[in-house]
């Protein structure tokens, strides 16, 4: 368990009564068996059953990144095509977060609507369909939450007629047509992810509420609230008043920072007298530096944040801290392999009563480096050593933070209006030409 004695604390949730397991004195990791018929009983009921009982779900990792690194993913784009061109790729990363301690698989369905499927000459929709696209990840998804009896999540996400200024009708019938994919392949539930606008969340809520099933909606947004100046707090009321079960954030930015805006949208809630459970699903990269656009603002994205990655040990902290908060479903978005939902899943062991199979080649803090043949390394066997170290970077003239591109682009402005044609020469002359007179950089 991390040991948060020296940080700032974050008070648990007065409302959560505590479970049996939080009234018994904490095992450590190494205590706590392999997940066993404990995790598969659960797993068979629904998901606000579950969260209702006190259980802590635990999400997957963002694929669009993880596979753009194994090469089955083009960023830029960021579609997911492999479902149908690399199925095999997307099944394995799906078993390796189930693995690792993960209990919702979510449908590799980012950015799989319609209209961004053949967005700036993207070929999917004409070559496959996003309904192809949309059933083959739901069936992939399906095929491995059943090997551990996991919950399958079908996602939606911002869309390029919401940013062009499309009309609702025209938005929520694009979101319509991956929840009929959703309702012909039953999955659990449904999750409105990714939304830089409230409004645009507020459809999306709006349209999977049709389904019957739990809905739950998450922005990419950090304290300061949405891309129109919507505060967090109006964000989490406005989402859970179109119907929404579970509110919160995901991506854009690092866990401290959008465990701020997660305390700003409980808040709001308690304010307003309204109930909902919460999610988290953070970038696992340290974003400090970040504008109130998030880290695609960053000039490292998308291809030099490395140096930004959390470690695992990060994300004990993370964990701890979401928990103390109340949150109660808790994963992560890009960045975040199946290492980092493990050391989740290895700090919250204690609470949920087991670890994840994958803890069998894990011990707990560092402990199977007592096996090592080198002394030193020996000596770090131990949670105070990994728990003080400060890493570094390796890079003897790089800066701390960087700075954020701020444009100051959101929707209504001429350059989000999308177009299904390839992007030409001279808008990309004209796109570079205004990166030189905004941030200077020339290329």
């Amino acid at each position: 368990m991390w040991d948060s004695s020296s940080e700032e604390a974050v008070l648990e949730d007065p409302c959560q009564p505590p479970s049996e397991l939080e009234k018994k004195d904490p095992r450590s990791a190494a205590e706590m068996p392999p997940v066993g018929e404990d995790g598969k009983t659960a797993a068979k009921r629904g998901l606000l059953e579950r969260l209702s009982s006190g259980e802590i779900i635990i999400g997957d990792g963002g694929f669009v990144f993880a596979l753009e690194k194994r090469g089955y993913v083009k960023a830029g784009p960021w579609t997911p095509e492999a479902t149908v061109e690399h199925p095999e790729a997307v099944r394995q990363l799906h078993r390796e977060f189930l693995r690792a301690g993960s209990t919702v698989m979510q449908t590799f369905t980012f950015y799989a609507s319609e209209d961004k499927l053949e967005n700036r000459g993207n070929y999917v929709e004409q070559r496959f369909s996003g309904q192809k696209v949309n059933e083959a990840a739901c069936d992939i998804a399906r095929e491995v939450a059943n090997e551990g009896d996991a919950l399958v999540a079908g996602g939606v996400s911002q869309t390029p007629s919401y940013l062009s200024c499309k009309s609702e009708t025209d938005v929520k019938a694009i979101f319509r047509k991956q929840l009929d994919v959703f309702i012909k392949k039953n999955v659990d539930f449904m999750l409105a992810e990714y939304f830089e606008h409230v409004e645009e969340a507020e459809w999306a809520v709006e349209v999977l509420k049709e389904s019957g099933k739990p809905v739950g909606a998450t922005m990419c947004i950090g304290p300061e609230g949405d891309l129109t100046g919507v505060s967090a707090g109006d964000c989490a009321v406005r989402l859970v008043k179109a119907g929404a079960d579970l509110v919160g954030v995901n991506c854009h930015f690092d866990p401290t920072t959008c465990l701020k805006t997660m305390k700003l949208m409980k808040e709001g809630l308690e304010a307003a007298n309204l109930k909902a459970h919460l999610i988290a699903q953070p970038l696992a990269l340290h974003t400090p530096d970040c504008n109130k656009q998030g880290f695609i603002d960053l000039p490292e994205f998308p291809f030099a944040l490395e140096p930004r990655l959390l470690t695992r040990w990060d994300m004990h902290k993370y964990a701890r801290d979401a928990y103390n908060l109340g949150i109660r479903y808790i994963g992560g978005c890009c960045g975040f392999e199946p290492y980092h939902i493990r050391a989740v899943a290895e700090e919250l062991a204690a609470e949920r009563g087991f670890l994840p199979v994958a803890s069998e080649k894990h011990d707990a803090w560092g402990g199977g480096l007592a096996m090592h043949t080198k002394p030193w390394v020996r000596a770090r066997a131990q949670q105070a050593f990994w728990e003080k170290l400060v890493p570094a970077s390796g890079r003897p003239y790089s800066a701390s933070f960087s700075k954020p591109d701020s444009w100051g682009v959101t929707r209504g402005d001429k350059d989000l209006v999308q177009q299904k044609e390839t992007t030409t020469e001279n808008q990309l002359k004209e796109m570079f030409e205004k990166q030189k007179n905004i941030t200077g950089m020339e290329a």
